[in-house]
């Protein structure tokens, strides 16, 4: 019996990762590739990145000054600011990933659709025969 207990391999329990630890590993393929941001816009990246540098620049250099934090904090609600950081931790999809989710999600309503009709249509026939008769 001792024997039999010894020769058993051991499990290993693994740590389990949170959602936020698994985001935070992964690589965005947007990032990563050289074209960023060309799939989208189509040739107004220059003007895009430039307007946004700027404005960038713009809010760093106001930024500095207490006034406008201050009045930035008046202006803009806490619900705002929580929901820019939120939306700067969030790991978006690919572009193939979002077409495939989307086909999937169109897949699914068409076949939902198709089976309500079939389903009411189905009623539709036994309650008029039902009930007209």
């Amino acid at each position: 019996m001792a024997d039999q207990t010894e020769n058993k391999p051991k499990r290993r329990i693994r740590k389990a990762e949170t959602v936020r630890e698994l985001s935070a590993k992964a690589v965005d393929p947007v990032e990563a590739t050289p074209s960023r941001g060309r799939i989208l816009w189509r040739g107004f990246t220059a003007p895009v990145r430039f307007i946004g540098k700027g404005l960038a620049k713009l809010g760093r250099a106001l930024g500095k000054f207490k006034v406008m934090r201050v009045i930035g904090r008046i202006l803009l609600p806490r619900y705002f600011r929580n929901s820019w950081k939120e939306l700067r931790q969030v790991t978006w999809p690919s572009f193939k990933q979002s077409r495939q989710l989307t086909g999937a999600v169109i897949l699914f309503a068409v076949i939902f659709g198709v089976v309500v009709a079939l389903l009411d249509f189905g009623l539709d026939k036994v309650f008029k025969q039902v009930l007209l008769k």
